[in-house]
């Protein structure tokens, strides 16, 4: 999981989408085939590939995975959007086990929309989500164990940290550690925050 990713100069309108789930100023929507031209963007960000450990791809080959995932049974890719419309990040559920009733998450937002709680909010929506939707058990994020803003946020949702992997990963020819944490459904039900469906829906604009 990270916290940074790059922002397209133009930020598309995308208020029109529909929503998964709203957070307290975040909204989640499903990924589609025609982000992926903003998702490359994201994860082209230097900071953002070596926090995901992601290897550049050509735009056809991230459409041509963007394709197969979204028929896939085994992860949900949602878009990271303002009330507004505005497109801050990308968040995702994967290797979705039925059978242990596990899945992994992963969240990577823009840097110029950090310090604003979105990435907690955002983190927060997506478990209520899973927990809420899915009969999933187990909630698992890594991220590298000097990633202190991730840290930080996966912490205050509630994340425990399990370990570090040792020198797992590779970026530009150093080792790297890796910490495992996760979010167990008993721990998510004893949260005192309002879960996503009980939170107020905003005000409707009158025409």
């Amino acid at each position: 999981m990270t916290t940074t990713a790059q922002e397209p100069d133009t930020e598309a309108d995308l208020s029109d989408r529909p929503a998964s789930v709203r957070g307290r100023g975040v909204v989640l929507t499903p990924l589609d085939v025609d982000d992926a031209e903003l998702l490359q963007r994201w994860r082209s960000d230097p900071v953002a590939a070596h926090a995901l450990g992601s290897w550049p791809r050509p735009l056809t080959a991230l459409r041509e995975r963007l394709e197969r995932d979204i028929g896939s049974n085994g992860r949900d890719d949602f878009l990271i959007l303002l009330p507004d419309g505005t497109p801050v990040g990308h968040t995702a559920v994967f290797n979705q086990d039925y059978g242990d009733a596990t899945a992994e998450l992963e969240l990577v937002l823009a840097p110029e929309h950090r310090g604003r709680g979105l990435a907690l909010d955002a983190l927060n929506a997506l478990t209520d989500l899973t927990f809420g939707e899915l009969p999933l058990h187990r909630l698992q994020a890594d991220t590298h164990a000097t990633n202190d803003a991730a840290l930080a946020t996966l912490a205050a949702a509630g994340f425990a940290r399990e370990g570090v992997r040792r020198s797992v990963c590779i970026h530009r020819g150093r080792r790297h550690d890796v910490a495992v944490l996760s979010l167990l459904r008993p721990e998510w039900e004893a949260q005192s925050r309002p879960k996503a469906w009980e939170l107020p829906m905003p005000p409707e604009t009158s025409g």
